[in-house]
């Protein structure tokens, strides 16, 4: 934690295509931190090369208010050709959002990237995505527990 106990740093990971980006944008529209007229999906993959490829490809920081808290996020590349900014990404902060998309499970990139952020010392979050496209109660929670023990 930093000196100032209402300032969290933080970085979303996880596998391309999981969801980072949506993540992030519910972020923003949760926080106010952009007005709404202006929001759009991906708000935060600024490149023309981000937006047409439904990719992540630079870090992107953003700062948040939230309640007394001030939340600096990033929203790092989910591809493992950015592995270096990724890593970059952790050095910066102190927690981890582990976002999954519960249909792919863990993918080996993202495993990559859990590792390196717990030999970090972060604490890190799981979360999963895509809970709506699982029928099977038995099989999201089997999913959930997996996520729980690597965690």
């Amino acid at each position: 934690m930093n000196n100032d106990g209402n300032i969290r740093n933080f970085v979303i990971i996880s596998h391309i295509d999981h969801g980072k980006s949506t993540l992030a944008d519910r972020f923003l529209e949760i926080t106010k931190t952009i007005d709404m007229r202006q929001m759009q999906p991906q708000f935060l993959d600024s490149l023309e090369s981000e937006r047409e490829r439904g990719i992540t490809i630079k870090m992107a920081p953003v700062r948040m208010q939230y309640k007394e808290y001030i939340l600096n996020m990033i929203d790092t590349p989910g591809h493992s050709d950015f592995s270096y900014e990724v890593s970059r990404a952790l050095m910066a902060v102190e927690g981890a959002i582990l976002l999954v998309d519960i249909m792919q499970g863990i993918q080996a990139q993202t495993l990559a990237k859990f590792y390196a952020a717990k030999k970090s010392g972060l604490k890190i979050i799981g979360a999963v995505n895509k809970v709506d496209l699982i029928s099977d109660e038995e099989s999201l929670n089997k999913r959930i527990k997996e996520l729980a023990d690597l965690i």
